[in-house]
């Protein structure tokens, strides 16, 4: 399975590091990313491998948010089974 994990906010140096960072800590596996920079704002769409978390994906989805609330961005993580219901016509 997979998360789809998304990072807006100002740019600042070691987003990606943080968040991987995180990732690796808990056993998910980074597959794909992209980034960009607009001005002086900072967004990110991460797709993470999460076959391996261990711990449970709600105690992941905290640590990130919580990571987001410390650097002060705004850091989501859905599990892809949501993310493709909600995008499903």
């Amino acid at each position: 399975m997979k998360a789809v994990i998304t990072v807006t906010g100002k740019d600042t140096v070691g987003i990606i590091a943080d968040v991987a960072g995180v990732c690796a800590k808990h056993g998910a596996n980074i597959v794909d990313i992209t980034q960009s920079v607009l001005s002086d704002y900072f967004a990110m769409i991460m797709l993470a491998d999460i076959d391996n978390l261990n711990i449970r994906f709600s105690e992941f989805v905290d640590n990130l948010s919580a990571l987001g609330k410390s650097k002060n961005l705004a850091i989501h993580t859905m599990h892809e089974d949501i993310f493709n219901t909600m995008h499903h016509i």
